[in-house]
């Protein structure tokens, strides 16, 4: 139940009754009139710590009852619909407020800060000082024009890093009260347990209110501050918060989040390293050319202007906004693709993920279990349930009943009328069933008409739930005998024969349990598992009643002296599609591992039946020779150390009978090699590997809560195979990233170059400073963000997984950088020479100098966006990337205007071309085109010829 929230003058939010004895009788019809009593806080309103110590004491020591009565709510029904929504208006919604963000003015004008923007307003200044005013007007355009691009660029970033609500919200589980009318806390007749199911209905977790009863189940997040009012064997994961695996007591210590900037990635990192060296590089060609124009006696405004453009254009401040844009659209795309990723950062791990660990049910198979086979004592072979022949009139045997029995009792699935998103009703199924001759119809067990046997027992005493080390769940029902209770068990074959002392027969006649029968059991049931069945054992009986009232019921101690009844074999198929992804997986070096809780011969068989690598198991004889061991299970690898365990991860591709500690134990043991962990999961058993593992990957449809926030990335469609494309995408964004890189630094290193050699012989500055901006804009612009959603090659999965702490700029890419700028460099320098052989520099040569940069940067770009594939043999389209054809288009038609509008020539001093002066200067331009289109022919094509990759075996 919600507790209220308090406000700034200690008001409560709601309507508080203080009479203790308030029964409730007639609230509807009162609250408007309790509301003219209270003063409506201030939604903004927060709980201070003090506060929140002093509801929780309030509330914590309150009896659920009491509690129930000072909210205005029922334990059994909870709010009426329009109660809820009156508070919801009342009140708000169920959410921390936040601040208001900054204008987006004053952001822009933020942008003015930079020093380098700085100086060239002061440079501005200067020039109107001095009276040159059309100089003053150019830098003063540019200069806006520079900032309006950034200022564009910054707040792409930020919104594209702004997590999706939709992806993230939380829907929960609420009982309210759909009719308004009636007494809302008649206590007359409470309904049964199906109406009160069918009442409830999940809605987001923003429109929770004081005093709504919220419904929990396992892996589910707590949306509020709760009044637990009914509960079996809760405990509460806050390790978000303490850093414990074990569930620990929680108390109400409330304090207001306050919002944090995102964690950088270590690629953003680097990126700002990078940015930082090649800063503190540039400055010293600036000063060297600042130098040694100054000992040339060339106009020291003129220097300064210069150098300060030289500075914006040639340090690549943009290098980290642009790699988070990057990072962004790929986010996007990977939604598109039915992958969430709900920490940006982990965008660029995924290229160099070399190990997925991935949980069995649920994630490589459908989690949609159907029992197939059934076996007891007395039956010859495990029968076939799974036939789809018509149901017969002929009564099961007693074992068969047993079983079905057993199965129905020990159950807390109820067949419930639940409400789906559109508003349609639906039915829900949650029995153990058999399917179909063994099946839930609408009054019974269709096939043996068999009916919900809960219904007619006594009611249930006890319940001790599933979990992963307990590996069984039961319950205990009262009987007619005072001192005697009903047990009723299922589990792992092993801890339900450890609980029997006799087994049922066939005609119904219980014999005692001796080991040669229990070793038959087991037989039988490796059988099943070694067709890739899991297999669920049955008992019950009566067992005796606990001693003293306060004894708790949920022990092992109580099931001790049951009947075994049998044991049956679920089926549950492999996802269509995750064999195909595994194989590419494995082509492209990334191993896959299974971790389950099923038997090993269950594992085996589904791990062949998805094409994994399972070695042969060998045993280590000559000294030195490690033993292949393809699965280990859970008690194998607890006797097993760490480094024990790294060695045998060199073969081993199965973990079998393991918990959630055994996961961890395993992830550590993968990373202490050096290897790039991915962990697939959906049940709150996987958080703890899921948060250790280096992305942890959750099932969205399917996957607990708690599952969802340990994670990384969520797989909407709970599909394996989405997981295959996130990699690919991984992987193509670093490329992406790289090859953005290579036309920024080649850029950059052009222009610096140009202006250094020419000051150097003793040359007027080829470019002007309002030219020099322009090719900033450029560089920084949509042609290189345009180089970041480049499609994801189709070969990348051939090529093994990053290492990590391999740098960005690697060899080769560095000789592809200086090779591109020594081109563009040498061939401006051509055409700026040859305007100078009349011996004056007129706004013409500046112009076609100009101009030629611009056009070489174009074709670089066009060069640039891939490392390996060639456009001219087609193996990549040159129309394919659309946004990059409009920006480069838009960049060409920007160029045009530059030399072609009046008013923009008297910016950039620049004048008209003719038409061969164009077409000579795009012949010139292609060839750093050509040049890169040679040196990938030289490179890669002996390789394509002769057909090798890059693929590893795993």
């Amino acid at each position: 139940m919600q507790l209220p929230w308090r406000g700034q003058d200690g008001e409560g939010l709601l309507p508080v009754v203080e009479n203790p004895s308030f029964s409730g009788t007639g609230l509807e019809s009162s609250s408007d009139e309790q509301r003219k009593h209270i003063r409506p806080p201030s939604r903004l309103a927060r709980t201070t710590p003090s506060q929140s110590r002093g509801v929780a004491e309030q509330f914590s020591f309150t009896s659920p009852e009491e509690v129930a009565s000072r909210l205005g709510t029922s334990l059994t029904h909870g709010l009426s619909e329009v109660e809820a929504l009156k508070r919801l208006s009342d009140y708000g919604p169920n959410e921390i407020s936040h601040d208001d963000p900054e204008p987006i003015w004053l952001r822009f004008l933020g942008q003015f800060k930079e020093p380098l923007i700085l100086l060239l307003l002061a440079s501005a200044g200067a020039s109107i000082l001095v009276g040159n005013m059309d100089d003053a007007l150019s830098i003063t355009v540019a200069v806006t024009i520079v900032v309006a691009v950034g200022f564009i660029q910054e707040y792409r970033s930020e919104n594209d890093t702004e997590p999706d609500p939709g992806h993230t919200s939380q829907r929960v589980a609420t009982r309210r009260r759909r009719c308004a009318t009636g007494n809302q806390f008649s206590r007359r007749n409470d309904p049964g347990e199906e109406t009160l199911e069918a009442a409830s209905s999940k809605v987001m977790a923003s429109q929770l209110v004081p005093g709504d009863l919220v419904l929990f189940t396992t892996g589910d997040r707590i949306p509020a501050d709760i009044r637990v009012t009914k509960a079996v064997e809760l405990t509460i994961d806050v390790s978000n918060l303490t850093g414990e695996n074990e569930p620990v007591r929680v108390i109400s210590e409330a304090k207001k989040n306050t919002p944090r900037p995102l964690p950088r990635s270590p690629l953003q990192h680097s990126m700002d390293e990078l940015g930082s060296q090649l800063s503190k590089l540039s400055f010293v060609i600036i000063g060297l050319i600042s130098f040694v124009g100054w000992l040339q006696g060339k106009n020291l405004l003129d220097i300064f202007t210069i150098s300060v453009s030289l500075a914006v254009a040639a340090i690549p401040e943009g290098l980290p906004i642009i790699v988070t844009v990057t990072l962004a659209l790929g986010v996007h795309r990977m939604a598109r693709h039915n992958a969430i990723v709900r920490r940006m950062p982990k965008v660029e791990t995924l290229g160099s993920v070399n190990v997925v660990c991935t949980d069995k049910t649920g994630t490589l198979t459908t989690n949609h279990m159907t029992t197939s086979k059934m076996w007891y004592f007395g039956s010859d072979n495990a029968v076939n349930v799974d036939s789809d022949d018509e149901a017969t009139d002929t009564r099961p045997d007693a074992a068969t009943l047993r079983i079905i029995r057993i199965g129905n009792i020990a159950n807390n699935g109820r067949l419930a009328r639940q409400y789906a998103e559109e508003g349609k009703p639906r039915l829900g199924l949650g029995l153990f069933y058999l399917r179909p001759r063994v099946a839930m119809a609408k009054p019974g067990l269709g096939g043996f008409k068999e009916h919900d046997a809960r219904d007619t027992v006594g009611p249930r005493i006890s319940d001790t739930p599933f979990s992963s080390s307990r590996k069984w769940m039961g319950v205990t029902v009262a009987s007619e005998r005072s001192d005697r209770e009903f047990a009723y068990m299922k589990g792992a074959i092993d801890k339900i024969l450890a609980a029997c002392d006799t087994y049922v027969t066939g005609d119904g006649r219980e014999i005692v349990l001796d080991a040669g029968r229990k070793q038959e059991a087991l037989e039988a049931a490796d059988a099943m598992a070694s067709q890739g069945l899991r297999v669920l054992a049955f008992a019950s009986g009566l067992v005796s009643k606990p001693d003293g009232e306060g004894s708790p019921h949920s022990t092992e101690d109580i099931y001790k002296g049951l009947t075994f009844a049998g044991i049956v074999g679920m089926r549950d198929p492999p996802r269509p599609g995750v064999s195909r992804s595994i194989r590419k997986l494995m082509r492209g070096g990334v191993k896959v591992i299974m971790i389950t809780g099923d038997a090993e011969a269950t594992a085996v068989a589904i791990g062949r039946q998805l094409g994994m690598n399972i070695a042969v198991a060998s045993e280590g004889r000559a000294p030195g020779q490690s033993t292949v061991r393809p699965v280990l299970t859970g008690e194998e690898v607890d006797s097993m150390s760490e480094e024990a365990l790294a060695l045998a991860m060199s073969h081993t591709t199965i973990f079998a009978r393991t918990n959630p500690d055994h996961k961890l134990k395993i992830i550590r043991a993968l990373q202490s090699r050096g290897d790039i962990v991915a962990m697939t999961g959906d049940g709150v058993n996987d958080a703890p590997a899921l948060k250790k593992a280096d992305i942890g990957i959750s099932m969205g449809l399917h996957g607990t809560d708690v599952a969802k926030e340990a994670a990384d990335m969520i797989l909407t469609d709970d599909d394996f195979s989405t997981i295959l494309h996130a990699i690919e995408e991984g992987k193509g964004i670093f490329n992406n990233i790289q090859n953005f890189l290579t036309f920024q630094l080649s850029t950059s290193a052009a222009s610096l170059s140009l202006v250094l050699v020419c000051t150097c012989l003793g040359f007027k500055t080829p470019l002007n400073a309002m030219q020099i901006l322009w090719i900033n804009i450029i560089m920084d612009g949509p042609p290189a963000q345009s180089l970041g959603v480049e499609a994801v090659d189709k070969d990348v999965m051939n090529k093994p997984p990053r290492r990590r702490g391999d740098p960005v700029l690697t060899q080769a890419l560095i000789r592809r950088v200086l090779t591109s700028a020594a081109i563009i460099m040498l061939g401006t320098m051509l055409v700026y020479s040859r305007m100078l052989a009349d011996g004056e520099v007129t706004r013409r040569d500046t112009t076609m100098t100009f101009t030629c940069f611009v056009l070489f940067d174009m074709f670089n770009a066009l060069a640039c966006r891939s490392e390996s594939k060639s456009i001219l043999q087609g193996e990549i389209g040159l129309f394919s990337n659309t946004l990059f054809n409009w920006a480069v288009s838009l960049s060409i038609a920007g160029q045009l205007l530059v030399i072609y509008l009046p008013w923009l020539q008297e910016v950039f001093q620049t004048e008209p071309l003719g038409f061969y002066d164009l077409v000579g200067l795009v012949m010139l331009c292609s060839t750093v085109f050509w040049a890169d289109e040679a040196r990938k022919w030289l490179m890669y094509g002996k390789k394509k010829r002769l057909g090798s990759g890059y693929s590893q075996a795993v």
